[in-house]
């Protein structure tokens, strides 16, 4: 021990180790396996940014807040692991928030955290720089939130938004970090142990066997079972289990948007072709991580055949989903690992497949309607129109099944996610339950960064729109990302007029014959301009294989959209007054 030659007592070491709230946030993220960042830096969370790069994590900086939110969102889903966004206060909080209140309600992991003002200011309303009470404005939109105010609470706080976005049904979860936090002090030995490694965050939840044995016996009294599998099953990373049981039961499966793949559309118990006949002519649906919302006529009306002429059979995590707009007659609650492999071990050699008289049927609708379609694919006209276009990019799709589509639009996706097949699961990334436009670049960007693979996103001009800045990101972290935007110079279509005759265009049209392409070339990506299916294919083959990022501006007919894509009933128009289209 050193002393002081003149009191002869012990002197303090100057040197202590010593750590503050921003290494705490790194520290305690890393500690549990989160290695990704999607964030807009800014005050008061600039520096965090910089020292989480600095310690090996890797932070993608975005344009706009929202696209963050959804990358981490979209990382989240891909991963199981709760994918984490980083804003400033304010109206960057109030922009992540949108992408928040989307995971939620798509049941994706994420943490949003966010600076914010200090508390003795912002609870007395005296006018802080971006002040606002973030965590109570939070709380409706999210699954859990949270507050840290000290820095020994920082490993805690972290511990319990992990677990709040796994556990159970997934959601997400706000962290409201106030600037003050991150500057706080403390000794690095005790921050140290004050860091908390979650243990087991998502636990099996095992389903009782009366709820199985009553869903078999269900099954068995089918004469026309069906099977639907929502992007529930796809999250569950369960695809073995599910593979199985299709195959052990024989019985027909329709997969919704985001599970395509997790058994190939081509498969011959795929009633994908055969959707509208299926859904109003099954006796038995059993659902797997899929919802009866808007997204499936909420399980009722014409779509779903005579009132009361079928039965239902839910898996799902959360009890609360059962019986949400029609009878669940064997709801089965638990993780759909643990409930399919129940299922699974139930179905032994007296279980009988399904009618050949109901898969014929679906077989002989499905070989019609794919015929009748084949013609539409087929084409290779200028202006090309959506049916062209996408059966260009079907092929290469189907060239490239390892490849990650991400999509949105009106007619873009309503008849991309029903023309081209995918192959392997948690492959096609949408916009999901709530049906939003603008999820495009930030699910192209965390796809490519979660996974490595070369990304396709198909967008429609309108949809392109919300993220298309996001292209500079793309160039600037050289992601193996193609974007091919659907140009028909509006939204729908690119031919309403203006009814008043006036100079202004219609609110539904764009400028005609944008060049999309010349602004990715500004950034240093490539940009090509796509006039026929033909030029399509080739321009993004060669784009895929090479890695480099490109957007290619397909030309599309202005007239070949439809109104609201295949949701028209959905948008309603005035009786009174007939506008023109």
């Amino acid at each position: 021990m050193v002393k002081n030659q003149a009191t002869d007592a012990p002197a303090v070491d100057a040197r202590q180790e010593l750590t503050d709230g921003f290494q705490l946030v790194i520290d305690a993220l890393k500690l549990n396996g989160i290695e990704n960042l999607y964030a807009v830096p800014g005050i008061p969370i600039s520096d965090l940014l910089r020292m989480a790069q600095a310690e090996g994590m890797r932070v993608v900086s975005f344009r706009h807040e929202q696209n963050a939110g959804n990358a981490a969102a979209i990382a989240g889903f891909l991963t199981k692991k709760p994918g984490v966004c980083v804003t400033v206060s304010a109206p960057g909080f109030l922009n992540g928030l949108t992408a928040l209140a989307n995971a939620t309600t798509n049941c994706f992991p994420m943490i949003l955290i966010s600076g914010s003002s200090e508390r003795e200011i912002v609870d007395l309303q005296q006018g802080d720089y971006e002040e606002m009470d973030q965590l109570a404005i939070a709380k409706p939109l999210c699954k859990a939130a949270f507050r840290v105010l000290h820095a020994q609470d920082i490993g805690i706080a972290v511990a319990r938004a992990i677990r709040a976005a796994v556990s159970g049904r997934p959601g997400g979860v706000y962290l409201d970090l106030p600037a003050k936090l991150f500057s706080q002090v403390m000794d690095a030995a005790e921050g140290a142990k004050s860091l908390v490694k979650v243990i087991d965050p998502a636990p099996a939840q095992l389903p009782a066997p009366s709820a199985i044995a009553r869903a078999l016996d269900v099954l068995k009294g089918a004469s026309r079972p069906l099977i639907i599998l929502g992007k529930g099953a796809a999250y569950a990373q369960a695809d073995d289990e599910i593979r199985a049981l299709v195959e052990k039961s024989g019985l027909p499966f329709l997969q919704m948007s985001m599970a395509k793949g997790l058994l190939p559309d081509t498969h011959p118990q795929s009633a994908g072709a055969a959707r509208s006949m299926v859904l109003k002519e099954a006796d038995v649906v059993l659902l797997i991580g899929a919802r009866l919302n808007w997204l499936l006529s909420h399980g009722k009306g014409k779509s779903w055949g005579e009132p009361g002429s079928k039965k239902f059979i839910q898996i799902d995590i959360e009890p609360k989903e059962m019986d949400s707009n029609v009878e669940i007659v064997a709801p089965v609650v638990g993780d759909i690992g643990s409930c399919v492999s129940a299922l699974l071990a139930g179905i032994d050699g007296s279980w009988q497949a399904p009618p050949a008289e109901w898969t014929g049927a679906i077989t002989a609708r499905k070989d019609a309607n794919i015929a009748k379609m084949a013609p539409k694919l087929m084409k290779n006209t200028a202006p090309m129109d959506f049916h062209g276009a996408l059966g260009a990019l079907r092929r290469v799709v189907k060239e490239r099944p390892d490849a990650i589509l991400v999509n949105e639009g009106a007619n873009t996706l309503d008849l991309a996610r029903g023309i081209i097949d995918m192959y392997q699961p948690r492959k096609r990334l949408d916009v999901g339950t709530w049906g939003v436009m603008g999820i495009g670049m930030g699910y192209a960007v965390a796809a490519a960064v979660e996974t490595g693979k070369p990304v396709l996103a198909i967008e429609g001009d309108s949809a392109f729109g919300f993220s298309g800045m996001e292209v500079e990101t793309v160039c600037r972290y050289n992601l193996p990302v193609c974007i091919v935007i659907f140009n028909n110079n509006g939204i729908y279509r690119g031919t309403d007029v203006n009814p008043t005759g006036g100079t202004d265009p219609s609110p539904m049209v764009f400028v005609p014959g944008s060049r999309y392409d010349k602004m990715m070339e500004a950034f240093g990506g490539v940009g090509v301009q796509a006039t026929t299916p033909d030029e399509l294919y080739r321009a993004v083959s060669e784009a895929m294989d090479s890695g480099k990022p490109t957007l290619i501006n397909a030309v599309i007919d202005p007239a070949a959209g439809t109104e609201s894509g295949n949701i028209g009933s959905l948008n309603p128009t005035s009786s009174v007054r007939k506008m023109p289209s």
